[in-house]
């Protein structure tokens, strides 16, 4: 697997077209289950354990798809195996009262992760230039005056990729994954919602509402990607049609991430370590 194949380019156009929702040389779903995932989870484990331990960077995940594209399994499948210290999940909903008077990445702060953590954005701040879009939401926004609103997505861009520019200098590392889903397959996705009464409660009438805005959302996802996919945080298109292959390539992600970031386990200078060869010695002579 090339990793670079799901990438963005920075400064390129693109389409979703572009990018397939299903690929045809992939492993076999059971040699993913039982050997590929298995293994590479164990490996993100250790790096984990080690992040944390080490306690100098932090990662943040971005999670973004539309509905049924395979957020919450590839949280409960991937990052559910990780130790639960170092993990930082955040649902991204709609902004309350007090959110929206600050300005729109003021609450991502009470969101991010800590030192030696991994934190998880299911949604996130690409949210303020989606879905505003689609649903006219701006509203009564304070924008610069004589902006036209068009205007308003591309300064946005450019203050989110400063932003994560922001993050990265300052220790943490921002890894976006888009989960790139075919309409046929959301279909089949939310019917098995409807018609299981154990996913029922994952299904949202909104959902259905949503999908009359397909093609626009295609539209505004593209140019989103093409705008905000950086050398510091690139965008990985991920063929969301194939489940178990997304979730294979967000952990290959984050194993490259991981090893090129190689935390460690503190070690003892001299005076500690002979502390501890003195605590070994006391406590094996009890």
């Amino acid at each position: 697997m090339n990793m670079k194949d799901f990438i963005v380019s920075p400064n390129s156009k693109i389409q979703l077209d572009d990018y397939p929702t299903t690929v045809s040389d992939k492993p076999k779903d059971e040699t993913l289950t039982t050997e590929l995932i298995p293994n590479s989870v164990e490996r993100l484990k250790e790096l984990h354990w080690r992040l944390y331990a080490e306690s100098k960077k932090g990662i943040i995940v971005v999670l973004q798809a539309l509905d049924a594209g395979g957020k919450d399994e590839a949280i409960s499948y991937i990052f559910s195996n990780l130790n639960a210290q170092g993990l930082k999940t955040n649902a991204f909903q709609k902004p309350s009262d007090t959110e929206k008077k600050h300005d729109y990445l003021w609450r991502m702060h009470d969101l991010l992760p800590e030192r030696g953590q991994v934190g998880i954005l299911n949604r996130s701040h690409y949210e303020e230039v989606i879905a505003p879009r689609v649903h006219d939401l701006l509203g009564d926004e304070v924008l610069p005056e004589e902006m036209d609103q068009e205007e308003v997505w591309q300064m946005r861009y450019r203050q989110i990729n400063d932003y994560e520019r922001y993050l990265q200098e300052n220790g943490f590392e921002v890894i976006k994954f888009f989960f790139n889903v075919s309409k046929d397959k959301q279909r089949d996705r939310l019917l098995e919602r409807l018609k299981d009464p154990k996913k029922n409660w994952e299904f949202s009438f909104s959902d259905v509402e949503e999908r009359q805005h397909w093609e626009e959302y295609q539209e505004i996802f593209a140019e989103m990607l093409s705008h905000t996919s950086t050398e510091v945080s690139p965008w990985y298109v991920l063929p969301a049609d194939d489940e178990w292959y997304s979730r294979f390539v967000i952990s290959s992600v984050m194993i490259d991430v991981l090893e090129r970031i190689d935390p460690q386990y503190p070690t003892f200078t001299d005076e500690e370590q002979e502390r501890i060869d003195e605590a070994i010695q006391t406590l094996e002579n009890e």
